[in-house]
């Protein structure tokens, strides 16, 4: 069974919007994002709300950027971290496109990419956009401990991104970043049961879809400039790099995790950064700005998602998670 898709017309990533809350503003790489929000609650009553104002702000923001007519969009590929996805399907409402929501925790973007990209690929449509987003406060008091609690945080956790990012997915020629394949990742739990522990529970798939990708495309590591992982943190990051190793896959010198990217990891912020819209911010404003710039030309974009919620935590279950690699080629 092959899970690596190879896409002969090459949909091209012709343009993207990122947009980030204060915290992520304030970071290292505040500076390639589109828009900053120094309030968190972005001006509404609630943090849903806000959350689903950010994604709403990136989707439009990258029609805006691309000129193309909602009319001319085949689909909306979203999804988000709150129940039913509702950031997602909520802003899908303000636009006039087809709407295919999706959950894959924190890989959403990557799938969200995927199958945008095959959609293109396929013919089927020439415009597809591709959309996800998270908020740190929303994200708490869903998966962990109401915000008025206080909790400890233990130092094996991770802070989850308040923004959102949105690429467009278009059978448009030129010199654009191009989507050359896909491969989609299968459901790896090595029974990891502590819901603060994201790095350690996503680290097995993560390792999981790379080697595949490497074995079914006939690539080498040394193919790629980077492998970026989505949120897998400073342990996380450790673990794939040491499981692909095993696997005699050396991806130790051009691997980067995005949650790692995103924040420098000192004692607040502990593994780094999670959530939607981690991979989302960083691998739509800084890793895209790189390629646009031709800084790198070959890059694979793994994002990682844990698969638990509050129920499957509440009956004791181990966390199964997923990642879904895309690559992404410009001429060099």
């Amino acid at each position: 069974m092959i899970s690596t898709i190879t896409l002969k017309n090459k949909p091209s990533i012709i343009e993207t919007a990122t947009v980030a809350g204060p915290k992520e503003g304030e970071s290292r790489l505040g500076k390639f994002v589109d828009k900053i929000y120094y309030d968190d609650t972005l001006g509404e009553k609630t943090y849903e709300k806000a959350e689903c104002k950010m994604l709403s702000y990136a989707i439009g923001d990258v029609i805006s950027k691309t000129k193309i007519k909602e009319s001319e969009i085949g689909a909306l590929v979203s999804g988000d971290l709150l129940n039913q996805i509702i950031s997602s399907s909520f802003a899908a409402r303000k636009f006039n496109a087809p709407y295919i929501g999706v959950y894959n925790a924190c890989s959403t973007m990557a799938e969200a990419y995927a199958i945008g990209a095959i959609l293109v690929d396929g013919g089927y449509t020439d415009n597809v956009i591709a959309a996800t987003g998270s908020h740190f406060s929303t994200a708490e008091r869903q998966y962990r401990y109401p915000l008025e609690l206080g909790a400890i945080r233990p130092p094996q956790s991770q802070w989850t991104v308040t923004g959102a990012g949105a690429g467009m997915i278009s059978s448009r020629r030129g010199n654009y970043p191009k989507i050359t394949s896909v491969t989609f990742g299968k459901v790896i739990d090595f029974g990891v049961t502590d819901a603060n522990n994201m790095g350690a529970a996503m680290a097995p798939a993560a390792a999981d879809t790379i080697i595949r990708h490497f074995k079914e495309s006939g690539k080498s590591p040394d193919y790629y400039d980077l492998v970026v992982t989505g949120d897998l943190g400073a342990l996380g990051s450790r673990l794939v790099k040491k499981i692909c190793f095993e696997k005699c896959v050396d991806i130790d010198r051009n691997h980067v995790d995005c949650g790692e990217l995103i924040y420098n990891i000192d004692e607040e912020e502990f593994q780094g950064g999670s959530g939607a819209g981690c991979s989302a911010v960083v691998f739509n404003s800084y890793i895209y700005k790189k390629i646009i710039k031709k800084e790198i030309n070959r890059v694979l974009f793994v994002a990682t998602g844990a698969l638990l919620s509050t129920l499957s935590t509440q009956q004791g279950e181990s966390i199964p998670a997923i990642a879904h690699a895309v690559s992404i080629e410009t001429e060099g």
